[in-house]
């Protein structure tokens, strides 16, 4: 555990013993200054943790936390990350993400517990989630199940190209693209929102050869999928595309401080008003 200056944000290290996981998960909880005299707050939680630190994450924290109530809970990645992020119920053709259902209780059970140990008596107002790359596609999926508890979600070059089929085994991408189709089961929730990112350099891929890289492509056509339902780019959807941006943590770490100020004006702004 390392702490900032009593009149700053506080970052505490937990663990929990996870009984749905099969593992101890590390966490790393950011605390707004004066915590003991809130009786309301926001919380974020962040998939792949673990990289926070390397982001100066709390650096970012401090500089919306003293005039927001705000704790962002950091959910260390385990061994068997490929497992346990992914689409829940449904793995992906080399049987990964088998474990994402799991993950989804671990989230919801023991988690949600342990905030509530952690911050007893406190009103808790929006949930949002966050991940990067396969944690990214793993927190939209978890709040696609969970519309009812979680109002918002950043996927950071997101790995929406999770397939139920390899490319050599007759793939179709309206077909076999695992969260393309799960999003056409769904209906409109008129309270959720989306911050999706992608670098134009995040890969070089480009499956289908129409001049676009996949990870764009893949988050394309995620917007698309969602605009089917109904959500709206003008104030559901906020799609950032970076020019030099990487799948990378740079790259994370400097569109971070734009996710978190989105995060703050979606508080600001009327449910049907432009973000």
């Amino acid at each position: 555990m390392f702490k900032l200056r009593q009149s700053q944000a506080v970052c505490e290290r937990h663990t929990i013993v996870s009984a749905q996981l099969g593992r101890t998960v590390k966490i790393d909880l950011y605390l707004p200054p004066q915590i003991e005299k809130l009786g309301h707050v926001d919380l974020l939680f962040i998939n792949d943790g673990q990289d926070l630190e390397k982001m100066n994450f709390s650096q970012v924290f401090q500089s919306v936390a003293i005039s927001n109530p705000l704790v962002a809970v950091g959910l260390h990645a385990g061994p068997e990350r490929r497992r346990e992020y992914g689409v829940a119920n449904r793995p992906d053709y080399l049987n990964r993400g088998d474990k994402a259902g799991a993950y989804h209780q671990f989230m919801l059970s023991e988690v949600f517990s342990f905030i509530d140990q952690i911050l007893p008596g406190r009103t808790i107002g929006n949930r949002w989630l966050a991940g990067f790359s396969l944690g990214g596609l793993c927190a939209f999926d978890l709040m696609m199940d969970h519309p009812e508890l979680f109002h918002a979600v950043g996927v950071f070059s997101g790995s929406f190209w999770w397939r139920s089929r390899s490319l050599e085994d007759n793939y179709d991408e309206e077909r076999d693209r695992i969260m393309h189709s799960k999003i056409r089961e769904k209906k409109y929730q008129p309270q959720l929102r989306f911050f999706l990112e992608a670098g134009r350099l995040d890969e070089n891929a480009d499956r289908n050869n129409n001049g676009i890289i996949d990870s764009i492509d893949d988050t394309l056509g995620i917007i698309n999928e969602l605009e089917r339902l109904g959500y709206s780019r003008s104030n559901a959807i906020h799609y950032l595309e970076l020019e030099n941006g990487k799948h990378d943590i740079d790259t994370w770490a400097r569109v971070m401080p734009q996710f978190i100020e989105w995060l703050i004006l979606l508080k600001m702004q009327p449910a049907d008003s432009p973000i």
